[in-house]
């Protein structure tokens, strides 16, 4: 009996460590394990070189998503998130040559622009790799006006553009976006992820007022016409120009709606 009732004080004397709850009673299993903070198995210095090198070695913008796959469980997204905020201003420092951008939902180290015209030199001098100024122009309305058609293009620049839009398909700056429900139902032209990885932008939302974005286009941009015809309200579907015949890159075209042969709908006309 001696022997029973020394188990019996001994277990009374051991305390009780489990959480308590506001109301007294202790939280369940599932609840204090919750309780216990993550911690990253990385230092905060090494969280920044790993994330140095992934940024680096993608040779897209890495996306949040992308980066949580990589760290795992072992380093906390709020760990990381603060490891990449230094990294940012450790690239923001004067006299760099890189950049740390927040491009196209993802991030991206990229050369500063000021010293794009050196890089363009020692990557391949003989190769012209700008737009003509009526791509830029024709570019810069379907920016600031999207989604727009390519009538409506016209009508704002005055200009025939029908090439241009092929070529700005083909550079995959812009898609097409649907149709318009008006008469003849043209297409609706927009820019795309390609588009604002080539002028550095993080969404649609910081493009820059239209007399700082033609400033990036170059010089000899119409920077007063191209104003006017941003400013402008879209014409209406009278006023319209009528497009040329080849205007649309039949590879872009969207699948047919309708149609009871194999070759797509039928052309109209009187049938023999």
């Amino acid at each position: 009996m001696a022997h029973e009732e020394d188990e019996t004080t001994q277990d009374a004397a051991v305390p009780d460590e489990s959480p308590v709850m506001p109301d007294g009673e202790a939280a369940p299993p599932e609840q204090a394990d919750a309780v216990a903070p993550e911690v990253s198995v990385l230092p905060p210095a090494e969280i920044r070189a790993v994330l140095e090198a992934l940024i680096f070695a993608s040779d897209q913008p890495i996306t949040a998503r992308e980066i949580g796959q990589v760290l795992g469980a072992g380093v906390p997204r709020e760990d990381w998130e603060a490891a990449l905020d230094e990294l940012k201003a450790e690239y923001a420092r004067d006299g760099r040559g890189l950049q740390l951008a927040e491009i196209a939902g993802g991030w991206q180290i990229t050369t500063r622009p000021e010293y794009n015209d050196w890089v363009r030199e020692l990557l391949d001098p003989q190769r012209p790799t700008r737009l003509s100024i009526q791509a830029l122009e024709t570019l810069a309305v379907i920016a600031y006006k999207q989604p727009v058609t390519q009538p409506e293009v016209i009508e704002l620049r005055g200009v025939k553009s029908g090439g241009v839009v092929k070529t700005l398909l083909e550079k995959r700056l812009i898609r097409i976006t649907g149709r318009k429900e008006v008469v003849g139902r043209p297409m609706l032209y927009g820019t795309t992820k390609q588009f604002l990885l080539h002028f550095g932008l993080k969404d649609l939302g910081e493009l820059p007022r239209i007399e700082e974005f033609a400033e990036v286009l170059g010089e000899e941009v119409d920077i007063a016409g191209l104003k006017r015809a941003i400013e402008a309200p879209l014409p209406a579907a009278g006023e319209l120009a009528e497009p040329e015949g080849d205007q649309i890159p039949l590879f872009e075209e969207p699948p047919a709606e309708s149609g009871d042969g194999e070759g797509g709908s039928e052309p109209s006309g009187d049938s023999g």
